[in-house]
C-alpha cells in the first residue's frame, strides 16, 4: 500500500521501501551500556532517574535525547566504573551543573523556602478554613435588634408611596 506513493518503477519502489523500513528500525535502537560488573546497571538506572537533564524542561537522564544528556549518561557510566558512590556521583554533577540536575534538591539555605512553603501553605489553608468555621453566624435574637420603623414612620412611607403611585400614573 505504501509502494503505490513511492516515485518510480517496481524495483525502485522496492528499495524505497526497504529503506524507510531499515531507517525506522535504525531509530528504535537504544543505547546499550556495558558494564564491567553487571551490579552497577541498577545504580546506574537509579542515577539516571534521579539527575534531570541540564537542557531539558523537566526530564531527567534516562527520558531525555538530548546530545548533553548522552554525554552525561556516558559520564554517569565512566564514574561508576570508577568506583564512586551514587552520593559522589551526585556532587561531582552538582558542582559542575548546579544543584538544577538534582531533582530533590538537598535541604540547606538556598533551597529551604522550596521545602517548607507546600508545609506553610497548606497550614495557611487549614488555619482560614478553621476561622470561617468558628465565625459567629448572626443569632435570633441579633437579627431582632435591627431598629424597626414606628408606626408612625410607617405610616407617613406608605403615604409617600402611595402618592409617588398616583402622580407617576
Amino acid at each position: 500500500m505504501i509502494s503505490k506513493f513511492l516515485p518510480g518503477s517496481g524495483w525502485l519502489k522496492q528499495v524505497g521501501l526497504l529503506l524507510l523500513l531499515l531507517s525506522s528500525a535504525a531509530m528504535a535502537v537504544e543505547d546499550v551500556v556495558k558494564f564491567s560488573d553487571e551490579s552497577l546497571r541498577p545504580r546506574y538506572q537509579q542515577l539516571l532517574e534521579e539527575l534531570r537533564c541540564p537542557k531539558c524542561q523537566n526530564q531527567n537522564l534516562a527520558d531525555s535525547n538530548s546530545a548533553i544528556s548522552q554525554d552525561l549518561r556516558a559520564e554517569v557510566q565512566r564514574l561508576l566504573g570508577e568506583g564512586l558512590t551514587d552520593a559522589e556521583i551526585k556532587e561531582y554533577l552538582k558542582n559542575r551543573y548546579s544543584e538544577f540536575i538534582l531533582y530533590r534538591p538537598e535541604l540547606n539555605r538556598a533551597t529551604w523556602f522550596l521545602w517548607a512553603a507546600p508545609v506553610v501553605l497548606v497550614l495557611l489553608g487549614g488555619l482560614i478554613v478553621l476561622r470561617l468555621s468558628r465565625r459567629k453566624k448572626p443569632s435570633a435574637s441579633q437579627e431582632s435588634d435591627i431598629p424597626v420603623r414606628s408606626t408612625d414612620q410607617q405610616q407617613r412611607l406608605d403615604e409617600l408611596l402611595n402618592s409617588h403611585k398616583r402622580g407617576s400614573e
